[in-house]
């Protein structure tokens, strides 16, 4: 068993380098490599990331699905592992992944923490511990064996927001799903930015449009009214 790693970045130059190194710090002879998939930062993101060791692409079709399905057909492991550019893993996410596919689970998450010391953000993170579907997103990274990946045909990507939900969903039913009961460590950027209370309303409005059939483009629109909107942050 060996897993790739794959970041999907965009305009990430502050984090991924910190990211990269904690991720090649705490990993073993399994670390199959660590994919960095650019949709095009107009900063330095591509630079820091190969200066720390990771290999970065560019990819041809900018947007969170599009560039983690480009990540995962390079990497060479035979786990694929998606994580974004401000989340850490537990140090021991390499040893917890081994020991979930050794128990039979073949796709799984963990819970969360929020990197700043807020009592309502315990609150939100406390509710990752469950098996909610707004629990599925990416803030909880996630892993999965290649094959089912593949035999899920990755992300949808023609999804323009909540692509990593709908796959969730889709892929966790065929095969099974862990819960880890450590969390990783996730930038409070977002509610810092736009405050708790309209984080909550624009991820519930926007929910409650994709159960109902909205468009991507309207559901991306409201977001993106309702938030001060930074690229790939649903």
């Amino acid at each position: 068993m060996n897993i790739s790693i794959i970041i999907p970045t965009y305009n990430e130059a502050e984090n991924i380098g910190k990211l990269v190194r904690f991720l090649l710090k705490n990993s073993n002879n399994s670390l199959a490599d660590i994919i960095v998939a650019d949709g095009g930062s107009t900063d330095n993101t591509r630079e820091v990331a190969a200066a720390e060791g990771a290999i970065v692409v560019l990819t041809a079709r900018k947007g969170r699905g599009a560039q983690m399905n480009y990540g995962a057909s390079l990497g060479k492991g035979d786990v694929l592992y998606f994580i974004h550019a401000d989340c850490y893993p537990p140090q021991s996410f390499i040893i917890d992944i081994e020991q979930a596919l050794q128990e039979g689970y073949d796709i799984g998450r963990y819970r969360t923490r929020f990197d700043v010391d807020k009592t309502i953000l315990k609150i939100n993170a406390w509710f990752t511990r469950f098996d909610f579907f707004m629990c599925m997103g990416g803030d909880q990274t996630l892993f999965i064996k290649r094959p089912l990946f593949e035999a899920c045909d990755g992300f949808n990507e023609n999804m323009k927001i909540m692509e990593e939900f709908e796959f969730c969903k889709r892929a966790r039913q065929h095969g099974r799903y862990k819960i880890f009961s450590k969390a990783v460590l996730i930038s409070a950027r977002k509610y810092e930015t736009n405050g708790w209370l309209q984080v909550q309303l624009a991820n519930a409005k926007v929910v409650k449009m994709y159960i109902t059939g909205s468009s991507q483009e309207e559901m991306l629109a409201t977001y993106k009214k309702m938030l001060n909107y930074r690229e790939n942050s649903f």
